[in-house]
């Protein structure tokens, strides 16, 4: 990571920190990362800022064995998408769970962990992860 990203990472501050998507007080549909408009309701779809729960559930998953560049020391690791508690549909790492215990509708709770620091003398990037509710 060089030192131009910088301004990247904190443009995604609310989302890689806080958290924060939102939801159409139209239809009721939580999003992450947020959007600029609800595809339900289209127009008439009113978005607000919303934080997203801690927990939800493994709706597919998969053990990656090769990975993006940065990430190589890291492999095996699992990804999943998960469903969190307000519907919200989103990608995260699958952290600090044993191989067995990671299912499809195994519960999950957001931790925060180190993301990044590939340029030594750069930016450590740090945001959510997701471990197995034991």
């Amino acid at each position: 990571m060089s030192n131009g990203s910088l301004p990247l990472l904190w443009r995604r501050f609310p989302e890689r920190y806080l958290m924060q998507g939102n939801k159409c007080e139209t239809c009721g549909t939580a999003f992450f990362p947020a959007r600029k408009i609800c595809p339900n309701c289209r127009r008439k779809g009113k978005l607000v800022a919303e934080k997203m729960p801690h927990g939800g559930k493994i709706i597919t998953f998969t053990e990656v064995f090769s990975a993006p560049y940065g990430f190589e020391m890291e492999t095996p690791y699992f990804i999943a998408i998960i469903k969190l508690d307000n519907g919200a549909k989103i990608l995260s790492q699958v952290v600090d769970s044993d191989k067995e215990k990671i299912k499809i509708g195994t519960k999950v709770k957001r931790v925060f962990r180190k993301i990044s620091d590939i340029d030594p003398e750069g930016p450590i990037a740090y945001g959510y992860k997701f471990k197995v509710v034991e």
